[in-house]
């Protein structure tokens, strides 16, 4: 690779907000560099993350409806697992999908993709295998890595992470997850229902800690009733190979021998090695300090996704990728506003919410009402067997603030409140919209329906009807 002229946007990190920025700011005819680490473009999500556990999530799905077919008039089946084979789809997914991301497509673009590892020499230039590229704004999108937390022995042992997670040559046969997170509880189920005996520990005293506890503890018994053992408020002090297997230990007495050990104690940013001292750029092991409008320390350096957060969503990465193309490209001032993110947890059931929980609205003393209803009470959740969980509502002023479903599919049940939200919609308007029957959308009106409800049968509505009918021919 040759010196090149100056890049008008040189973009680090080939993932989703990187790859949204390069193929926008191309398109609209400025002179782009994107450069990617990796050998292929995606990022983490599609070849690590997302995609694959999605699709592992959907096959073990399908071994648990054969095991279970008996419950709904057929005949059970006990499922041959054959991991080879569940890997060979998940690769033929993530394929299919990286055509989307061919390197080729941003070229005819115009915009120029290199592979290799980028090292700021200074606030204006990169260095790339030994090649500077010098550029007038730079976006980082670096993405992050698993964290892995500091247990003795795990290094001696081997541990598995996304990273190597869809590459197993056979199922294990036992499996501790070390971390209540989405990715542990995803992948924990997972490969319980495959067939694995799974064993969750969580540091924490609940499940998923930044959700509705009333839901995230509905969702651990769910769990717990399809065999997969969970316990909260340990610490893992040690690991160590026992003659049976993996020796885990730890407090309140824990003690348990395992096959393989999954590490999903959370994520830390890609900052490492990319010269941000010798650029000026502000990071913490947090990650990449921006402003409202993306910016780093350097107001010509911009970042977003994983590398900066707050969220560690692909959906997050993409908006704040929207907000550098206004600022970095458009120059129109733009700022974030996370007031109304969604965040899906993909376990069965799902844990879909957005806004406040209950408890945050206490802890900021907003005063709410709390609305609920389950789906048992839901006739299409009935005629699919779906009826675990619930959706949990707040309310302030006849809005949403708040929302958290935890139900079949909550995932995609949640924009229909994210839509409400966003427009400031009122809850009397949710009521009135015809939601098709039967469909299990109809929670949305059912929930809101419990709150006129009550005012609807009061002893003064009951009082004024009479008189109305005693009054009016």
């Amino acid at each position: 690779m040759k010196n090149r002229e100056v890049q008008d946007l040189v973009v680090i990190g080939g993932g989703a907000g990187g790859l949204v920025v390069a193929s926008v700011a191309a398109q609209l005819g400025l002179n782009v560099m994107l450069i990617e680490k990796a050998d292929k473009l995606g990022g983490d999500c599609l070849h690590h993350g997302c995609v694959p556990s999605k699709t592992l999530i959907h096959t073990a799905k399908v071994a648990y409806e054969m095991r279970h077919a008996a419950e709904v008039g057929l005949t059970s089946v006990e499922p041959e697992v054959d991991m080879a084979a569940v890997n060979g789809r998940i690769r033929e997914v993530v394929e299919h999908i990286q055509q989307h991301d061919d390197p080729e497509r941003f070229r005819s673009y115009g915009c120029e993709v290199i592979f290799g590892a980028a090292r700021f020499v200074d606030s204006h230039r990169v260095e790339v295998d030994g090649q500077y590229v010098e550029g007038k704004r730079f976006v980082i999108a670096t993405g992050s890595w698993p964290f892995i937390a500091p247990v003795p022995g795990l290094e001696d042992t081997g541990y598995l992470t996304n990273l190597d997670l869809f590459s197993l040559p056979e199922l294990p046969k036992r499996l501790a997850v070390i971390g209540g997170g989405p990715i542990g509880l995803e992948m924990g189920q997972a490969f319980a229902r495959l067939g694995s005996q799974v064993t969750i520990l969580q540091r924490g005293a609940h499940l998923l800690p930044q959700e509705d506890m009333e839901l995230t503890d509905a969702l651990q018994a769910c769990l717990k009733q399809e065999g997969i053992t969970v316990h909260t408020g340990v610490e893992v002090d040690r690991v160590s190979h026992g003659s049976e297997g993996i020796l885990v230990e730890g407090s309140e007495g824990l003690r348990l021998v395992t096959d393989q050990i999954l590490v999903a104690t959370g994520r830390r940013a890609n900052v490492d090695r990319l010269g941000l001292e010798a650029a000026g750029v502000q990071f913490s092991k947090r990650g990449i300090e921006v402003d409202r409008r993306m910016r780093t320390s350097q107001k010509h350096i911009y970042a977003c996704g994983d590398v900066c957060g707050p969220y560690a969503f692909t959906h997050m990465a993409e908006y704040q990728a929207g907000i550098v193309i206004s600022n970095a490209i458009f120059r129109f001032p733009k700022q974030v506003d996370y007031r109304i993110v969604p965040r899906v947890t993909f376990t069965d059931p799902e844990l879909a919410s957005v806004g406040l929980t209950e408890a945050q609205a206490q802890e900021q003393d907003i005063e709410v009402g709390v609305l609920r209803f389950p789906f048992s009470q839901v006739d299409r959740a009935l005629t699919e067997g779906a009826t675990a969980g619930s959706i949990k509502l707040l309310v302030r002023k006849g809005r949403v603030v708040g929302a958290t479903i935890l139900g079949a599919q909550a995932g995609e049940l949640l924009h229909e409140l994210v839509l409400a939200m966003q427009t400031g919609t009122k809850i009397s308007d949710i009521s009135a919209a015809i939601h098709a029957y039967p469909t299990r959308s109809q929670i949305h009106r059912r929930v809101v329906n419990t709150y006129f409800g009550e005012k609807l049968f009061s002893r003064s509505t009951r009082t004024l009807v009479r008189w109305i009918n005693r009054l009016l021919p």
